[in-house]
């Protein structure tokens, strides 16, 4: 989405706004209105958070820290940029607590004011030297992947039952055995391979099982599907995917914690606890392979080593791990998309109909009463 000339125009000159604030940018993303400013604490805004404040319509993106800090190639700023959203970077984190959710400020150069006079500054980016820097994090990691795989051992190391123990599961209303399951995450091009696995007749024939890992449930909804178990914290499931009939697990970790309990408890909503290591997106998977599904289809997750890194360093190690766990069954929802075709051509069926249509043509010639039909019908027209 390209902002119109006289908008970029106007954003040279200065601009004025409301802003809306919050530390989570996925939390801030339903709440924005097209024209507002976001003010986000997050560093590399990956490739996800980008495309929803893109789609949010918004008219700048303050961060209190760096869009972009050069340790791996995280693409939001970039896309943010190329979409023509102005992008303030390090207004510091004083200032971020400052901003008031709904105030309006104006945005003039690298400035921020408000009630007319300097409130603080930061860094505008520029596109040519993100895409820059971009070329140079792309050379920097190798050093990261270092890093990751030492990770990835201490994690295996101290947490040696993700991949040795099973989880301990309440009772799921919907049996896994058998089933394909089709689990859905909120995250790199979720809406194109709902879409695609949609229109291929997949869905509709093979009939998975649908897991919502939080906003997934909300993706389900959005493409007229409804989910059959919602697993997360529910910081970002919307009150009509909690409507919705679905299972609710709330995701515990070890030792009980269970973030999303409250809000749950709060609204009144039966729910289910499953205690486990790692991400709700690694529970969701654990289930349904510990459960003896036929085969898991992901969307929305990780397929690269950057969308790993966008993913953060607490979630990369037990990822990686629960999915080699589960390697046997997994497939991402592009292969499925791409492979599955039930689609029949108009050419083929035009084909189909002529051949049924010849056929009767010649079974009508042969059969006996029906030629005595026609020299009837010939005699009587004087033929």
């Amino acid at each position: 989405m390209r902002l119109r000339r006289k908008d970029e125009e106007r954003h040279r000159k200065g601009f004025q706004a409301a802003v809306r604030v919050d530390r989570r940018t996925k939390n801030l993303i339903p709440r924005l209105r097209a024209g507002e400013i976001a003010a986000v604490h997050h560093e590399d805004i990956d490739r996800v958070a980008a495309e929803g404040l893109i789609a949010a319509g918004v008219s700048a993106v303050f961060n209190a820290t760096q869009s972009l800090t050069g340790k791996y190639p995280a693409q939001g700023a970039l896309l943010l940029l190329r979409a023509g959203i102005p992008v303030i970077d390090e207004i510091g984190v004083s200032a971020f607590n400052r901003l008031r959710d709904g105030s309006v400020v104006s945005v003039e150069g690298n400035e921020i004011r408000a009630d007319g006079t300097a409130f603080c500054s930061g860094k505008r980016l520029d596109l040519s030297d993100i895409e820059i820097r971009l070329e140079a994090a792309r050379e920097a990691v190798s050093g990261q992947l270092g890093e990751f795989a030492t990770n990835t051992l201490q994690y295996l190391a101290n947490e040696p039952e993700l991949i040795t123990e099973d989880l301990e599961v309440p009772t799921v209303r919907t049996t896994f055995a058998q089933r394909q399951v089709l689990v859905v995450v909120r995250g790199i091009d979720y809406r194109e391979d709902l879409g695609t696995l949609k229109r291929s007749g997949y869905v509709s024939e093979m009939r998975p099982i649908l897991i919502g890992v939080d906003g997934g449930a909300d993706a389900l909804l959005e493409v007229g599907l409804k989910p059959d178990l919602i697993v997360g914290d529910f910081d970002s499931v919307s009150r009509e995917a909690l409507d919705s009939g679905a299972q609710l697990f709330v995701h515990a970790y070890p030792g009980g914690e269970a973030p999303g309990s409250s809000r749950l408890e709060r609204l009144g909503f039966h729910y289910d606890v499953v205690e486990g290591m790692g991400t709700s997106e690694d529970i969701a998977m654990r289930m349904a392979f510990e459960g003896s599904a036929e085969l898991i289809v992901l969307v929305g997750s990780h397929t690269s080593m950057a969308d790993f890194f966008d993913k953060g360093r607490r979630g990369m190690a037990s990822t990686f791990l629960t999915r080699m766990k589960v390697s046997s069954i997994l497939v991402d929802a592009k292969g499925v998309g791409r492979l599955y075709r039930t689609q029949v051509r108009k050419r083929d069926l035009a084909l189909l109909v002529l051949s049924a249509l010849f056929t009767l043509g010649v079974i009508a010639v042969v059969t006996e009463p029906v030629r005595l039909l026609l020299r009837t019908l010939w005699l009587n027209l004087g033929m």
